[in-house]
Formats: structure tokens, sequence, C-alpha cells
């Protein structure tokens, strides 16, 4: 039996110091019964032999280029988003129909890029598409709390014509750089989904490259202050954050990042136009869970009444 052939894409992956993972991406994408016509990896100044892993690897898959970018001695959001655009320019001039940023710290299986592919053929308006991700410390999202709709900056696989069409990559240097390619792509009428069949697996906690924990966590509430998240969905956020690992201080530490860039009026960098959808769908999902939570507890109330 013929399969008609998968749409063909290219990867690029900013890495800035990656030498304890990138050997396990490296290896999970050789591994792709549907490999990428083109894998650029953007070196982002790194000085832990990162390169050297890559340079290797390359050596025997002629389809992987690795760019090397100046060293910098800050470390920010929007120097990845330069990196991913140094990779971008070298892809340019190919023929391909999807474009995907893959992080350097996660692994996956054999099938995982064939099966985002199909996800494409089974909409056009599909723009974006993603899986979850797994950490050692928190296991994967619950999708009944997460939006199916956001898909994490661990691997985002975009329709060409979606990437471009929102412009790539905004260069944020607190961040989100993800969550605001998701968001726009949305606002230009694209579907995004992420599809929680298939799953990567993230070796390095999201957010903590060089900082703890709960710096971590406090900059994800600035981010979410950053990008306009709704102040009660924020704290319905902090307070499912406090069931996950580290238990109580990390859902604490997710408001206080929050509360402070509010009391501090903190400079949006997104367009007010951006953050109005964001929060008309964000209360639009907290009525739909109310909603559904409700007629589910009243039936309930009502089989119990039956059944005495």
């Amino acid at each position: 039996m013929m399969f008609p052939a998968l749409p063909k894409y290219v990867l690029i992956t900013p890495a800035r110091n990656e030498a304890q993972f990138i050997g396990l991406t490296l290896e999970s994408v050789a591994r792709q019964t549907s490999k990428p016509i083109k894998w650029v990896i953007v070196s982002d100044g790194s000085t832990d032999g990162t390169d050297e892993i890559v340079r290797q690897f390359a050596a025997s898959h002629p389809w992987i280029e690795l760019v090397r970018m100046p060293e910098r001695a800050e470390r920010h959001f929007a120097g990845k988003v330069h990196a991913f655009n140094a990779g971008y320019a070298r892809v340019r001039g190919l023929d391909y129909e999807m474009i995907g940023s893959l992080d350097a710290d996660i692994s996956f299986d054999e099938e995982y890029f064939a099966f985002l592919l199909r996800q494409f053929e089974t909409d056009p308006r599909l723009g974006l598409v993603g899986t979850p991700f797994q950490e050692a410390s928190n296991g994967i999202y619950d999708y009944r709390f997460t939006n199916i709709e956001h898909v994490s900056g661990a691997c985002q696989l975009f329709r060409r014509e979606c990437f471009e069409r929102i412009g790539g990559y905004v260069p944020v240097k607190g961040g989100c750089i993800d969550h605001i390619a998701v968001l726009s792509a949305r606002m230009k009428g694209w579907k995004t989904r992420t599809f929680p069949e298939k799953v990567c697996r993230h070796h390095r906690e999201m957010g903590t490259a060089g900082v703890g924990v709960l710096k971590a966590r406090f900059r994800n509430g600035a981010k979410d202050y950053a990008i306009g998240n709704h102040p009660l969905w924020e704290f319905l956020r902090m307070g499912y954050q406090m069931t996950r690992n580290p238990f109580l201080v990390g859902g604490l530490t997710v408001g206080l990042g929050y509360v402070w860039s509010m009391v501090r009026r903190v400079d949006r960098p997104v367009s007010r136009e951006l953050v109005a959808f964001q929060r008309r769908e964000q209360m639009l999902r907290l009525r739909r869970f109310v909603v559904a939570k409700a007629a589910a507890v009243a039936g309930f109330q009502q089989d119990r009444s039956v059944r005495t």
C-alpha cells in the first residue's frame, strides 16, 4: 500500500551552552522516519563544547548545518530570536512547506515529526502544531487545565505561510516569544493545536537555564503580566501551579512575579490588540469551564436523587 508523501520541512535550533543534552536531540532527529530537508543549529556564542558535538554529528549527516553566532555576556530570549533568524536566513531559498523551531534539550520517538506533519493534512487552516512536553519534576501537563490551543516552545512546527504571515518571532528579552507567536497566529485566523497523543521529553526544566527554579517561577509570573494575562486568570493559574513541584511556594512565586510587575507598571512588549484578544480567550475558557462544572454537579445531584 502506497502512502502519500509527507510535506517537506526544515528545522532551526538556537543552542547556547547545550552540550549536556544536545546529543539526545541530535540522535532523536537523526532517527526520524521523516527527516527534515535541512536542520540549521545556531550556536549562540556557546563556550561549553556544544559546537564540537554538532560538528561531529553533522560530518555524517549532510542535512545538518552549524552556524556560529558571536559570544555575548547576557543570556536573554531576544538573543534566541536573533539566533533563530540567523538560521532562518539559511533556509529562505529552500523549497519546503513547514518550518519548525526545536529546542536543543529535548528528545522524542522516531515517528514524532511524521505524526505532526500528518496533522496539517487534516485542516488547511491549521497553522501551528506541537505536543506536550514531559519534565522529570512535574510530569506532563494535564490538558483539562491547560489550553489545548497553546503550543509549547520546546517544539513548534509551523505551516510556512502561517509563519510568514505573523512575521516570525518577536525578539522580546523577557521571554514568551513562543506564546506571542501562538497568539499572533490565532489573531490572524490560523488554528493552533497541541496533540497529546505524542509527547517530547524536556531534559532541563523550562526557564531554568542559568537560574534556580523559584527565580524561573518569578520570571514566569512577570512574563504572564507582560503578555497581558487577565488578573483572574493569573490567580487561578497560581492556584494550579501550587499543586506542582515545588508545591505551594512555586505557585506563590508565580503570583508574586505577576503582582510585582503590575505594581511597577512594567511596559508590555505586545500590542493592546493582542492583550485584549488573549483576555477574551481566557474569559471564554473560564466561562466554559464553570458551565461544564455546574452541569456536572447538577447531573450528579440529579442522579443521586433518582437513586435515593
